[in-house]
C-alpha cells in the first residue's frame, strides 16, 4: 500500500483499509489485525441484538458499535434513540478499555441518558434499566481507576432482560 495516497473502497471513498486491533485501534499496515465489521448491513432486530452480544462478549466492543450503527441508521425513527444508545454504551466500553477514561465515562453516561426514557426494558427485550445501572456504575469506577483499562469482555454487558435480570 502506498501510504502517500488515501485508502479508497470499491465505490472510491475514502475509507482506512489499516488493520484494526480488537478495540478497533489501527494497526500498521501489513499485520494481521481482527476481520471488520461490513458496513450498512441491514439486519432485522434479533440478528442486531445477537451479532452484538457475540462482539461484546469476545471484548469486541468497537465492533458491536458498528452493528448497532447500523441498526440506528437503518431502523424506523422511532427506534434511532434506542440503538443510537447502545452504540454509545459499547463505544463508551471501547474507550474505558484503551484507557481513555474520561472519554468512556462521558459516552457510557451518554449512553445510558438515551436509554433511560425506555424504562425497564425497551423492545425485543433489552433490558434498558440493566443496562442504564451497568453504564453509569462503569463510568464512576473508571473515572476512580483513571489511567487503569478494563477488560472489555469482562465487563461487556449483558443486553437482554431474562426472568427480571439482565443476561
Amino acid at each position: 500500500m502506498d501510504e502517500t495516497r488515501r485508502d479508497r473502497d470499491a465505490d472510491g471513498r475514502a475509507r482506512n483499509a489499516r488493520p484494526r486491533d480488537g478495540l478497533g485501534r489501527p494497526l500498521p499496515y501489513g499485520t494481521p489485525g481482527v476481520e471488520r465489521q461490513p458496513e450498512g448491513v441491514i439486519r432485522a432486530p434479533e440478528e442486531t441484538l445477537r451479532e452484538a452480544q457475540r462482539l461484546l462478549d469476545a471484548g469486541m466492543p468497537f465492533h458491536a458499535h458498528e452493528v448497532f450503527e447500523d441498526a440506528w441508521k437503518s431502523g424506523p425513527a422511532s427506534e434511532r434513540e434506542l440503538w443510537r444508545g447502545l452504540a454509545q454504551l459499547a463505544v463508551g466500553l471501547t474507550h474505558a478499555a484503551r484507557g481513555n477514561t474520561r472519554g468512556g465515562a462521558r459516552l457510557l453516561r451518554r449512553g445510558a441518558a438515551a436509554l433511560a426514557g425506555y424504562g425497564e426494558t425497551a423492545g425485543y427485550g433489552i433490558g434498558t434499566a440493566a443496562l442504564t445501572g451497568w453504564a453509569e456504575e462503569l463510568a464512576g469506577r473508571v473515572e476512580t481507576e483513571a489511567g487503569r483499562t478494563v477488560d472489555a469482555a469482562e465487563e461487556s454487558p449483558r443486553l437482554r432482560q431474562e426472568g427480571g435480570r439482565a443476561r
